[in-house]
């Protein structure tokens, strides 16, 4: 799929400190971390910035602030991985193929569940022009890591995921090193082809080693709570109604509430 242009434009993102790649991954790879998701207005974006903006570095590479990302989630025949997000399972897994278009370089990533709800990711290098599927290399892998033998030759491809990222990272030493995530343009399109868009809206993550970062009690403070959206299982929730999706029904009936014109795109 072509890549979705950056088009999102926050003159604060661009006022921020940059940190380089190397940097950001030496302060706050976070690869165990606490997940938290908000879908927010452009104008409550801004609002945010604007009150963390003393705190912040934005990530740079290349003069560039905003890049293109596509993610190909895999599943099961049964959608094993669905459903267990959907009933929220312990031992839930995601294994996906995270492209980064602009440098044309993937990883494969395979993220679990661990004690107290922390979010467990391993990833490894991976081809790029074989992203959209699983080759059998990579099977060993995935079953070593979600500790499932033969897990890896049952996925297939469910769901692509393309938007643009801006990465944030908060460098106050008072509440430890946290990331925020911004994505803009978000378009998931599913194995029947089927596509939604999400627009309007951004969605914010912020990763943090535990406890709750000064993005997080910002946000609360204005009223934003956390979403339970998962760019895998929420889109698949709306493209395909017959599957359980009440872990999601709030955000879908909140966000996604619209209903798709013949083509199947919003």
């Amino acid at each position: 799929m072509s890549a979705v242009a950056p088009t999102m434009s926050l003159d604060r993102v661009s006022e921020l400190p940059a940190i380089s790649l190397n940097d950001l991954n030496e302060v706050a790879a976070l690869q165990q971390r606490v997940d938290r998701k908000y879908i927010v207005s452009e104008e409550q974006l801004v609002f945010m910035l604007d009150a963390l903006a003393t705190r912040l570095a934005a990530l740079e590479i290349d003069d560039q602030r905003s890049f293109a990302y596509e993610s190909v989630y895999f599943d099961t025949p049964n959608l094993d991985s669905y459903l267990s997000a959907a009933y929220r399972r312990r031992n839930r897994f995601k294994a996906r193929t995270r492209s980064y278009l602009d440098s044309k370089s993937t990883m494969l990533e395979v993220k679990t569940r661990g004690l107290r709800n922390v979010t467990v990711k391993s990833r490894q290098e991976y081809e790029f022009d074989s992203r959209n599927a699983l080759v059998s290399d990579s099977f060993a892998f995935v079953d070593s890591v979600t500790g499932r033998p033969g897990l890896g030759a049952q996925l297939a491809p469910a769901v692509t995921t393309e938007y643009t990222r801006t990465t944030l990272v908060d460098l106050d030493g008072i509440d430890g090193i946290a990331r925020l995530t911004i994505d803009a343009n978000l378009r998931c399109t599913d194995w029947k082809n089927d596509q939604l868009r999400l627009r309007g809206r951004y969605v914010v993550e912020t990763k943090s080693a535990g406890r709750p970062s000064a993005a997080d009690r910002w946000l609360w403070s204005n009223e934003i709570r956390p979403s339970k959206i998962s760019k895998f299982g929420t889109t698949l929730a709306v493209l395909n109604p017959a599957l359980p999706s009440n872990v999601w029904h709030r955000t879908i009936n909140r966000h996604f509430g619209e209903a798709p014109i013949a083509d199947g795109r919003y």
